[in-house]
């Protein structure tokens, strides 16, 4: 039987290729946002940090559409909420609960938040996800919820509560308001993002139409050892990641 390595997480020698490998995934990470309807208006931001100036971020620009950025289109924020390159404004909201997640966890490359709908639907349950399913488990006893929504996150202090809230934990439930992934690349915190709306989509069908079963907790532990880790994160985008370059290469530029 031949044998196969499995892709692994790429390395650089250059600061300047890295960064242009973290823009390239942020751009298509968010025409995937698009592709499966997680834009909504002018809301939503992914951040990513810069290699080389670890205290700023590159993300999406304020009110552009997450389906026609691309590279060059990124702004980069500084830990100041100034953006010091790019020619259009940051959404105030993704400096306020971005920076400090960026701040607080130096293991997270990554950030992302999204008003989708079935997070938006089941951060109104204030309920933590159950381990319904395998890629469920993903999040078994690594997310939490951010209670006590107070409107638009603009200030810092509130950035800071959900930053004490994530802990070390790879996601949010912002209750009243939606889902943040966090991760140790873009492809990571994109994943998580993706896996985990269409987690809440299938309880809320599944409730919908029955009492489901559980997974018992030591399973789901195991599980989430399984399909939780940070290469797994970044393994399950790769296929996601070559499919919207294939059909979207513009946002290359």
């Amino acid at each position: 039987m031949p044998h196969f390595d499995l892709p692994q997480p790429p390395v650089f020698d250059r600061i300047e290729d890295e960064r242009l490998h973290r823009k390239q995934r942020l751009a298509a990470a968010l025409r995937l946002f698009a592709l499966y309807g997680f834009d909504e208006g002018i809301a939503g931001h992914i951040t990513v940090r810069d290699p080389e100036f670890t205290d700023h971020f590159w993300v999406n620009p304020f009110g552009m559409y997450f389906g026609q950025i691309r590279v060059s289109d990124l702004i980069l924020v500084n830990h100041d909420g100034e953006v010091v390159k790019g020619d259009r404004p940051v959404n105030q909201a993704a400096f306020a609960i971005h920076a400090p997640i960026h701040a607080r966890r130096p293991d997270i490359i990554a950030a992302a938040h999204s008003h989708s709908t079935y997070g938006k639907l089941w951060s109104s349950l204030d309920r933590l996800l159950d381990p319904l399913t395998q890629d469920a488990c993903a999040f078994y006893n690594d997310h939490a919820i951010h209670e006590n929504y107070r409107g638009v996150v603009l200030e810092k202090s509130e950035g800071d509560r959900i930053a004490d809230t994530l802990g070390d934990r790879k996601a949010l439930i912002l209750r009243n308001h939606g889902l943040l992934t966090v991760g140790q690349s873009v492809d990571e915190a994109a994943w998580w993002f993706i896996t985990m709306e269409r987690s809440a989509q299938v309880q809320v069908m599944a409730e919908a139409v029955g009492k489901p079963r559980s997974i018992d907790p030591e399973t789901a532990e195991l599980t989430s050892t399984q399909v939780g880790s940070p290469y797994m994160g970044w393994f399950s985008f790769q296929p996601l990641y070559d499919r919207i370059v294939r059909e979207q290469p513009d946002l290359l530029e």
